[in-house]
């Protein structure tokens, strides 16, 4: 059997979150339901944010309720407060993933408050999910700007460490170590997800790239070497960060599914499936830029056949 590989699809999310064109409700769903048909079955749909803030996300309620009344695959958020905890917990949510920034510059730009001030939101909410032994609520702790930021350029990688670890101290089911920005290359991820790993023991890891520079799938490879097993992706590359002007967005989830698949591992995602869908959400969002090799050139006729192979 071949080992297992994650993907978590995130265009519901980080890819909408700065299109020009608001999808319906029903659109969104429509993007989850489909994305679960091929085989992804762990998609973040939604973020609970002010709707000023974003207003992509003024549905966020009754796409999160959607979501978690079809079932059939893990539905999570993101939150960047108590607040948005709150009325994620409200609602059942079974995953929620609060965000900071390793880089205090960010952090301010991002939510107005400094990186420790984000570490005590997070204790605060760990706390609450901890007082409601009713609720089965996994938390997820991503860490932003991990590889640097394009406000304050580097971003010690010892801070990073040390967020991790407080962060699983305070009650984090899984880490999420995001190159916000598209600053990583393959040889600071395999040096900062080694210690990271390290530093946190068991607690599962997950890395969130953006393409921003091209690297992200050299990044995904370097991840892997680390250790690392779990992938964020959006469908078509959709996403972006609105403090890095002019950037691409995350990596591609076809092409990381393929990635993954070459390389022996087991995703469980049909890869012509979420391109068959990619066309669809290509015509919900005119005038967007997407990305993607194997959209573009197809799958080769020797897909699969290093895994099969190996078997």
């Amino acid at each position: 059997m071949r080992e297992k590989a994650h993907v978590r699809e995130v265009g519901p999310r980080d890819g909408i979150q700065v299109v020009k064109t608001i999808l319906p409700s029903a659109q969104k769903l429509a993007w989850c339901r489909a994305t679960a048909a091929a085989g992804i079955r762990d998609i973040e749909v939604t973020s609970f944010v002010p709707p000023k803030v974003i207003p992509q996300f003024a549905d966020a309620e009754e796409v999160a309720r959607g979501a978690v009344a079809m079932g059939g695959f893990l539905a999570s958020v993101l939150v960047p407060n108590l607040k948005g905890a709150e009325r994620a917990f409200a609602l059942g949510v079974p995953v929620v993933n609060y965000v900071l920034s390793a880089s205090e510059a960010h952090n301010l730009a991002n939510v107005r408050r400094s990186t420790e001030e984000s570490l005590q939101d997070f204790a605060r909410i760990a706390a609450l999910r901890d007082q409601r032994p009713g609720l089965r609520i996994a938390l997820g702790g991503g860490i932003a700007t991990a590889f640097g930021c394009t406000i304050a350029g580097a971003v010690p990688e010892a801070r990073v460490v040390e967020i991790a670890v407080r962060l699983v101290e305070m009650g984090a089911d899984e880490l999420i170590v995001a190159d916000t920005v598209g600053y990583g290359d393959p040889r600071q991820v395999r040096r900062l997800m080694t210690a990271v790993i390290a530093a946190v023991g068991r607690v599962p890891v997950t890395c969130h790239f953006h393409d921003t520079r091209g690297l992200g799938l050299a990044n995904v490879t370097a991840a892997l070497e680390a250790g690392v097993r779990a992938f964020d992706a959006s469908l078509a590359g959709l996403g972006g960060c609105p403090f890095a002007p002019g950037a691409t967005g995350n990596i591609d989830t076809e092409d990381t599914v393929f990635l993954l698949e070459q390389l022996g591992f087991d995703t469980g995602a049909d890869v012509d499936a979420l391109v068959a869908l990619r066309r669809e959400v290509e015509g919900w969002l005119p005038g967007e830029r997407f990305s993607g090799a194997i959209a573009r050139a197809g799958l080769p006729k020797t897909y699969r056949a290093q895994a099969q192979a190996a078997a």
